[in-house]
């Protein structure tokens, strides 16, 4: 076993031992944002000098949910319960070597411009066996998206000390009603998984909601409402 799988079997153990995981889900029409990036898209690069990928909408969305859902944003120590005024979002990337969460830092702060560079670098340093202890401590909250691997549906399992973490899925087209005609829509379905022992199953299932609400109308999410 390598050093970072022993390190990451250990968390996943210390998650299993330590936290009464549940999962709740929802599916997103991402029909909307995929349209934003094929209208933007080319601009967007052109102006930044990176793509606008699907990450950065699903990181705006969670800071703006965090905001309004704190006890997601929260964390255990011993019996009590930290509340974080920021939000630093751990983004799961995929290396040989096993599953590594950089952090973005105060993403609530940060432009969907930041968020793609950020991602990109923190990708390209992960490849490269570069990343910094520094740049994996500390995140309040985890993404993760096994969609890019073909995953359908899944359990995410809760990053400790961190409280919640919000899994994202493969999209596929599907027949949805839309004003009374049944059409094909990008639909990607959500899961997120949390530490029971502080976030209550509504509140889980309301920042899901929030997540849904915010991604399927994204002119609100840009405007911050």
């Amino acid at each position: 076993m390598t050093r970072i799988r022993a390190r990451i079997a250990e968390r996943m153990m210390q998650s299993k031992n330590s936290i009464a995981m549940l999962t709740s889900f929802n599916e997103v029409n991402l029909g909307k944002v995929m349209a934003m990036r094929k209208s933007l898209g080319e601009a967007f690069e052109k102006e930044h000098g990176i793509k606008l990928g699907l990450m950065s909408f699903f990181v705006k969305a969670a800071c703006e949910a965090l905001k309004r859902h704190p006890i997601v944003n929260a964390s255990v120590d011993g019996n009590d319960i930290i509340y974080h005024g920021y939000q630093d979002i751990s983004i799961a990337v995929a290396t040989d070597k096993g599953l590594v969460t950089p952090v973005l830092r105060d993403a609530q702060d940060m432009s969907f411009a930041d968020i793609e560079k950020a991602i990109a670098t923190y990708a390209k340093k992960a490849r490269e066996g570069g990343l910094a202890l520094e740049d994996l401590q500390g995140g309040t909250f985890t993404i993760t998206n096994g969609g890019v691997f073909g995953s359908l549906l899944s359990t995410p399992i809760v990053n400790p000390p961190q409280s919640a973490i919000l899994g994202m899925h493969t999209i596929k087209d599907r027949a949805v009603v839309e004003n009374g005609q049944v059409v094909a829509a990008p639909m990607m379905y959500l899961a997120i998984s949390y530490d029971h022992r502080i976030i209550d199953g509504k509140d889980a299932v309301l920042f899901l909601v929030d997540i849904k609400n915010q991604l399927e109308n994204p002119h609100r999410m840009l405007l911050g409402l």
